[in-house]
């Protein structure tokens, strides 16, 4: 039976993980994950880096930002491969944040169908294209700006 490699290139890493040397190298200078300097200068990443990396891309699949994944991934031993119960735990911190993203996407939606449905897009009242104006109250016309010094309007 052959032993697997502790390290890996980061050509190996891409074709293992599917993502792009360039992606990996920003994941690296974003913190996400690390590598080793081999006595060529090249990068070694330990086999532990796949699973970090599909923690990533599972987090950025639910929308998640990267500066939440890393945040995340620092609660980990660097070298520490995440596992389910990593997963589970962590995910619970995203929950509300999720569901306030869902209720708003869908209060969109909604917002959408029914300005479709009426096909006003008035500036005076429609909340999908002109959400909170402020300047309503004031009446019609450019509002914040000053009247002319010079004779005329």
């Amino acid at each position: 039976m052959t032993r697997l490699a502790d390290h890996l290139s980061i050509g190996q890493v891409s074709e293992r993980s599917g993502v792009p040397h360039t992606a990996l190298r920003f994941y690296e200078d974003r913190g996400l994950i690390s590598s080793e300097r081999s006595a060529g200068n090249q990068r070694r990443y330990s086999r532990s880096v796949l699973r970090r990396i599909a923690f990533i891309r599972a987090g950025q699949r639910v929308g998640l930002s990267l500066e939440q994944i890393r945040d995340a991934l620092a609660t980990l031993p660097s070298d520490h491969a995440p596992t389910k119960a990593d997963w589970t735990r962590l995910s619970r911190n995203w929950q509300d944040e999720l569901d306030a993203r869902i209720d708003a996407l869908q209060r969109l939606r909604d917002r959408l169908t029914g300005c479709v449905g009426c096909g006003c897009l008035s500036l005076r009242v429609c909340g999908l294209y002109n959400t909170d104006d402020r300047a309503a109250a004031f009446g019609s016309g450019a509002r914040g700006l000053k009247p002319s010094m010079e004779g005329g309007d």
